[in-house]
């Protein structure tokens, strides 16, 4: 089985969040033998945030750093996990908020699109948004 990196590169819609995770040098810790669960937000995903917000975020390595973190939580959580709690600890040290209603999941503001795609060293559940730690949407 791949890891998190070589599933995301194999699916062929991840290639901003790859991207972004090369930038700010988080491709060993995907690669890590840790468990991980990832929320990635597809290509499409990162194309819907405002026009030039992907390219001030490359040019702005802390910032895009946290972004990148709070995708990725500890462990491997999948969708019977989801089920039972409502928020999860990630990397940059946040929480994200969990719901699950009529069988579909959302993370913050994103709606999970598919959950859990295994890899040997954790799941990623794919999501339709970029999600954005309140410390750098200066909420």
């Amino acid at each position: 089985m791949a890891d998190l990196v070589e599933t995301a590169i194999a699916a062929g819609n991840f290639n901003t969040l790859i991207k972004a995770a090369e930038a700010v040098n988080f491709i060993e810790t995907l690669k890590s033998s840790g468990s991980f669960t990832l929320f990635a937000p597809t290509d499409e995903a990162f194309a819907n945030l405002p026009e030039g917000t992907l390219d001030l975020l490359l040019q702005d390595i802390p910032k895009l750093q946290k972004i990148v973190a709070y995708h990725i939580a500890s462990g491997d959580i999948r969708s019977d996990d989801l089920l039972e709690i409502n928020e999860a600890e990630t990397l940059e040290g946040s929480i994200v908020a969990i719901e699950s209603a009529d069988g579909k999941f959302k993370v913050n503001n994103a709606n999970v699109l598919k959950t859990d795609i295994l890899t040997d060293n954790g799941v990623i559940h794919i999501i339709d948004a970029v999600l954005i730690p309140a410390m750098v949407a200066g909420k």
